[in-house]
């Protein structure tokens, strides 16, 4: 049996994390090995509804950006497995199940991860999101040979100690292609459509579906093909971890 740490970065998510640390909670029955919520520099009650739930640890990144708060998780996780979920995503049954069942079978998998289904999208815009997953996400993953989709994915310890953990000159958009293709020099990135976890709209709510997908579409494709997202050409991506970070 493999050890899966579940990693949950946040960031003035108080409207969210309670009922994402409930679903992981009960369809997980207890079977992580630990649940850390990384507080990345939060100014709300998030820290505080976290700390609420037996079993939860919470730790502090004070750095802003999404992959200083993942690097803090993998330094603080004891987890063989790493499994990070978004802080407005809700764990479905049977993903942790998932989980388990491939890394324990396949020692050639580096990392997992999936779809997403969109539980505050109207019946229109789920058909429509559900739709563009199935038409861009397959061949994408065949034409590159590699995936990772941020939201929720799981990625062996070893494998991210191998790569120098995550690339922290990337603050958002196209991390999670990059670190595909990091972690594709050491193993199987595996994609599953159907290995899904339930998350919010509310970017493509906010932002506009079109603008949304383009950004996402051409942060895979960006990476896959120049080596560096489109967002942040003007910055250096080599990976950045810093000797000595700030989280606890």
């Amino acid at each position: 049996m493999v050890d899966v740490s579940l990693i949950i970065c946040a960031r003035n998510e108080e409207s969210q994390i309670a009922a994402c640390l409930s679903a992981a909670i009960e369809n997980s029955h207890g079977r992580f090995k630990e649940i850390i919520v990384v507080d990345n520099a939060s100014t709300d009650q998030t820290p505080a509804i976290a700390r609420a739930f037996q079993g939860v640890r919470v730790v502090s990144e004070p750095r802003k950006g999404l992959t200083y708060a993942r690097q803090c998780g993998f330094e603080n996780a004891g987890g063989d497995i790493l499994a990070y979920i978004d802080a407005d995503t809700r764990l479905p049954p049977g993903w942790l199940d998932s989980v388990e069942e491939i890394f324990e079978a396949r020692g050639d998998v580096v990392s997992l991860s999936g779809s997403a289904r969109y539980f505050d999208a109207s019946p229109w815009e789920r058909f429509l999101l559900g739709l563009g997953w199935w038409i861009a996400a397959p061949p994408a993953y065949w034409c590159a040979g590699y995936m990772v989709y941020g939201a929720h994915f799981a990625v062996r310890r070893s494998a991210l100690e191998t790569i120098g953990g995550f690339n922290t000159a990337i603050d958002f958009y196209g991390e999670d292609t990059e670190l595909a293709r990091r972690l594709a020099r050491t193993g199987k990135t595996l994609f599953r459509m159907r290995f899904f976890i339930h998350t919010s709209a509310r970017r493509f709510h906010k932002e506009g579906v079109l603008r949304t997908c383009f950004l996402y579409a051409v942060n895979f494709l960006w990476p896959a093909v120049f080596g560096q997202p489109f967002s942040t050409t003007h910055l250096d991506v080599r990976p950045q971890t810093p000797a000595k970070s700030p989280c606890r």
